[in-house]
């Protein structure tokens, strides 16, 4: 992979709704098809308070088909709203093939409050958007969710927007469970093997539609969700790579972004090895922080009686499992790979550290189950198979994003350098770097963002981030001209309802009122 999967925020909420082992076993229960209506009867969006002449005017006459659409929403999952939107599969062919995105909307609990819709992306690439809305009651405090309509929309090639396909789920299988930092010939060949069958899979599976699920042409869908919701300024709240989009929405349609929040950034001017590197050391420091946490506050920690104990505890752990699969109670072994997965799961949320522990505790008596939990929580696997292509998409769009990549036979020289930044996990981040190679997908064209002539955006760092270092922020703010950067001191992934009331209130009176914060706050 390009580089490590940013986990989706969705995913540790749903941790949230009802705990590991429950979540397994509902499977996709928790996640609504906004495919699916549960009632016929169509409904419109109540017109926003800045809505105004001219929100469906197209960026060219040829696409003034799809700029005229009115979103008709449709009940579903009990208080939902779902629908879809058409756009062309190619931007610059718009009277050729189009595809239709899969859209939910949780409606302002407020209607006397309304502002307007918020559109919101989670991460990834290749989460849906569509469930980070359903999640809306847990990701979005209640002044957001009184005072805006919550959209979200499945990206082109996710969830149910024409998702892209890349492997079998036993094959997929294979390629979580596979040593994502392999010591052997045999398992170098076997990692380099799943990695290239991956990338050539996504363009052998899925076609034309593989070359066209870049971050730009999704930037290009939210402008024409946008004109579909009658906005004429597009609110918006991203995530981890819902950053990124937003960053290049902000660089298409300076004169469309509204008030945009980005949280937990992605740093948009350094390339895939400095990105490697750098998330690396990130969760260096998480998993330091859990370590450490844990032998001074847990009297039956199991990783001993000190920060380096503890981390050698885990080192040799993965290599134990390496050499020695454990047993689990389903079917499947816990295999490294999976643990490696389930031990990153829970240092994205710092309330969810005792889940490690209790993981790692059960795992140390040779019992793999609640690590492989983890594990299928990371990568969207339910006990019937995977629950959505997540995994696949990050893989199509990272690929034809950015189809960076070093030869397998130059990583070793690289692992150095990444073990310095993490010894832990500095091997995994570094064999991350073969990333593409072999790809079939054309690449898209590069695009250089500063967002110039976009109303001010906010961006969120948290310090000790593990998947979006906090530097990242700090860039990114940069970058953008009309940048304002907002620093949460603290734990885990994002800072938004993270337990910080600094943070959210300057988010809210933002959103709801439109007061930019300070740039440079401190919370």
């Amino acid at each position: 992979m390009r580089r490590l999967v940013v986990l989706i925020v969705v995913v540790v909420l749903l941790l949230l709704a009802g705990g590991v082992t429950a979540l397994v076993l509902r499977g996709d229960e928790t996640t609504p098809d906004a495919s699916k209506p549960s009632s016929s009867q169509p409904s419109t969006s109540t017109p926003s308070s800045r809505t105004a002449d001219g929100a469906d005017r197209p960026p060219s006459p040829a696409l003034a088909d799809f700029y005229s659409q009115r979103v008709r929403w449709q009940r579903c999952q009990g208080e939902f709203e779902c629908a879809t939107l058409e756009v062309p599969l190619d931007y610059d062919d718009p009277d050729g093939r189009s595809i239709d995105l899969a859209l939910l909307k949780v409606p302002a609990a407020d209607p006397q409050q309304r502002v307007g819709s918020l559109v919101v992306n989670p991460g990834g690439p290749g989460q849906p958007g569509t469930s980070y809305a359903a999640q809306a009651g847990l990701v979005f405090r209640d002044p957001l969710l009184d005072s805006f309509d919550i959209v979200g929309f499945d990206p082109r090639g996710t969830g149910d927007s024409a998702p892209v396909d890349c492997l079998s789920d036993q094959a997929l299988d294979d390629y979580v469970a596979a040593d994502p930092d392999p010591d052997t010939a045999a398992e170098r060949r076997e990692l380099v093997g799943l990695a290239a069958a991956m990338v050539r899979g996504c363009a052998q599976r899925s076609g034309s539609l593989a070359a066209h699920v870049s971050t730009v042409e999704a930037a290009r869908d939210m402008d024409v969700l946008r004109a579909a919701l009658r906005e004429s300024k597009l609110d918006y709240f991203g995530a981890s790579y819902g950053t990124e989009l937003g960053a290049t929405y902000a660089e298409l349609f300076p004169d469309r972004v509204g008030r945009f929040v980005l949280d937990g950034a992605v740093d948009l001017s350094i390339g895939f090895r400095e990105l490697a590197l750098e998330q690396a050391a990130g969760f260096e420091t998480a998993l330091r922080a859990y370590v450490q946490d844990c032998v001074d506050n847990d009297d039956s920690c199991v990783l001993g009686d000190s920060l380096e104990q503890g981390l050698t505890r885990i080192s040799n752990f993965l290599d134990q499992v390496d050499a020695r699969p454990l047993s689990t109670s389903s079917d499947r072994e816990l295999q490294v790979g999976n643990a490696f997965y389930g031990i990153v799961l829970p240092l994205y949320v710092r309330d969810y550290w005792f889940l490690l522990s209790n993981a790692l505790g059960d795992a140390f008596e040779g019992d793999g189950s609640t690590l492989l939990q983890l594990s299928d929580l990371y990568n969207s696997r339910g006990p019937a198979g995977y629950t959505d292509n997540s995994r696949e998409a990050f893989v199509a769009i990272s690929c034809v994003d950015d189809p960076s990549g070093i030869p397998p036979g130059r990583v070793p020289a690289a692992i150095p350098a990444f073990e310095k930044a993490s010894p832990t996990f500095g091997g995994v981040f570094a064999w991350g770097l073969i990333g593409c190679r072999g790809s079939e997908l054309a690449p898209a064209k590069p695009l250089e963002v500063d967002g110039s002539g976009a109303a001010p955006i906010v961006v969120i760092g948290t310090t000790r981030d593990p998947a979006t270092p906090y530097e990242w922020a700090e860039s990114l703010a940069d970058q953008l001209g009309s940048g304002v950067l907002v620093s949460r001191d603290g734990d885990g992934h994002t800072g938004y309802n993270a337990g910080n009331d600094c943070v959210d209130d300057a988010v809210h009176a933002y959103l709801i009122d439109g007061t930019v914060p300070d740039d440079g706050l401190s919370c």
